[in-house]
């Protein structure tokens, strides 16, 4: 598979589940606690892939675009700290919504930039060939990503 491709099903996964999350009536506690598990997963892993794979790659065959990789990994600061504050927090305690609300925007923003501004020049100075090379190691790197969001290299930076 592509790797651009492969980004998006996630991007097109992770929506899936805030959609799930945002129609969750206001007391399903349960029901959100396990969306927003999932969403844990799917963007630890996503961000994991993009930032020891996928941004490394295109930093090199696209090296004007060094600045929207900067700014795509400060982004994944602070959603993966975000991620892991929600981990922890129970579903009831009244900052959950709003905490996911805030995540949710964050990557919605994030993801925008991604598909219009970013992928289309990256797809261009990759190549499908290139491109489905890096998604053959992507979805490999997949099954070692960690399950801690502060794992992921740039929750440290």
């Amino acid at each position: 598979m592509d790797g651009i491709v492969l980004l998006k099903e996630d991007h097109k996964t992770v929506e899936k589940l805030f959609k799930q999350f945002e129609k969750a009536g206001d007391n399903a506690h349960a029901e959100k606690r396990k969306i927003a598990d999932k969403v844990i997963e799917e963007l630890t892993t996503h961000t994991w892939i993009e930032e020891k794979i996928f941004y490394p790659a295109a930093r090199e065959a696209a090296p004007d675009t060094k600045d929207h990789v900067l700014e795509s990994i400060e982004e994944h600061h602070v959603v993966l700290w975000m991620l892991s504050e929600l981990k922890d927090l129970d579903a009831a305690d009244e900052r959950f919504d709003a905490k996911m609300t805030v995540l949710i925007e964050n990557v919605r923003h994030h993801v925008e930039e991604e598909e219009k501004d970013w992928f289309p020049d990256v797809r261009k100075a990759m190549g499908r060939n290139r491109l489905t090379e890096l998604g053959e190691q992507m979805e490999e790197a997949k099954r070692k990503a960690p399950g801690e969001p502060l794992a992921v290299p740039s929750a440290k930076s």
